[in-house]
C-alpha cells in the first residue's frame, strides 16, 4: 500500500528533494519509476509482511500545469496468508497492488493541498475463506500542507482490509518531513486508526520518526532508518495481519533503499 504516498512513500522511507532557482522548469508532463528495498513493509504502525523484507516497485505520472497526477504502487505481502493460518483456512494474495489518483497544488499564504482515491488491490486474493470480507479497498483522501508539516485524512468508501462492516473507516495522518543537518531529512509522523463498527481494539494510535538521506553520488540513492510502533497491546491485532504469535504493531527499526528515476 503506498500509503501516504500518495500521499506517500514506502513504508518507514522518507525521501526529500530540494529546489533550485537555477534548475530548468518542470516538463507540462512528467513520469517517474521508484523502487525500494525495506526491511519490514509497515503500514500504518502494522507489518505487511510478517516483519520480514519487502521489494517495492512505482510510477507516477504528473501533468504539472493542473496538479493532475496518476501512479501505481506494488509490493509483496504476508498478511493476508498469516490470516488464513489464524482461522485454520487457506487463503491466497501474495501481492499489493496500489494504483491512485487525484489532484494537487497550491491553496495560497503558503499551503497546498492534495486530493483523490487509492485503490488497495490484491490479486488473487481469498482473504474472505478466513471468515472476513474480500481484502480489496478503496479510499478517498484529503490533505494540507504548510512548509515541512502537513495533515491528512482517509476514510474507506468499502470494507477496510477485509473487516467486517467496516465501510466510512477513518485514518488521521500528521506529520513533517524536515530538512536537517548534512542533506538529511526528519521524518515525524502520528496516525490515529478508527475503524467504523467494529470494537475497541480497532482503534489504534502509530507513530514514526525517521532520518534519510540521498546520495547524489551514489545515482541518487536514498537510505533511511525509522523507529516504528503502535498503542496496541500483545496478541491484538486491528486486521488479520497478524500470524497469531507475534503483535502486528510492536515496535521496531525499519531500514530502507530506494530510487526514484
Amino acid at each position: 500500500m503506498k500509503k501516504l504516498i500518495l500521499a506517500a512513500a514506502v513504508a518507514a522511507s522518507f525521501v526529500s528533494s530540494f529546489a533550485h532557482a537555477e534548475d530548468a522548469p518542470k516538463p507540462d508532463n512528467e513520469f517517474t519509476f521508484n523502487a525500494a528495498v525495506v526491511s519490514d513493509y509497515r503500514y500504518r504502525g502494522l507489518t505487511q509482511t510478517r516483519f520480514d523484507p519487502a521489494l517495492q516497485v512505482g510510477a507516477d505520472y504528473t501533468n504539472n500545469p493542473t496538479g493532475l497526477y496518476l501512479g501505481t504502487w506494488a509490493t509483496n505481502i504476508k498478511w493476508i496468508k498469516d490470516a488464513g493460518t489464524i482461522a485454520g483456512q487457506s487463503t491466497k494474495g501474495n501481492i499489493e497492488w496500489d494504483i491512485y489518483g487525484g489532484k494537487r497544488g497550491d491553496i495560497g499564504g503558503g499551503f497546498t493541498y492534495d486530493v483523490g482515491g487509492l485503490y488497495y488491490y490484491y490479486p488473487g486474493n481469498t482473504l474472505a475463506n478466513s471468515g472476513v470480507k474480500n481484502a480489496n479497498t478503496f479510499e478517498l483522501y484529503g490533505q494540507v500542507g504548510y512548509g515541512p508539516g502537513y495533515f491528512k485524512y482517509s476514510q474507506s468508501l468499502t470494507n477496510l482490509f477485509g473487516a467486517v462492516n467496516s465501510k466510512y473507516s477513518q485514518y488521521y495522518d500528521l506529520g513533517a518531513n524536515i530538512d536537517s543537518y548534512f542533506g538529511t531529512v526528519v521524518g515525524l509522523h502520528l496516525g490515529h486508526q478508527s475503524v467504523h463498527g467494529a470494537t475497541a481494539q480497532f482503534s489504534y494510535n502509530d507513530w514514526k520518526i525517521g532520518v534519510s538521506k540521498t546520495f547524489e553520488d551514489l545515482a541518487g540513492i536514498t537510505l533511511g532508518v525509522a523507529y516504528v510502533g503502535t498503542d496496541l497491546k500483545d496478541g491484538v491485532s486491528t486486521t488479520p495481519a497478524s500470524n497469531g504469535t507475534k503483535n502486528v504493531g510492536r515496535n521496531g527499526v525499519v531500514f530502507s533503499l530506494s530510487k526514484t528515476f
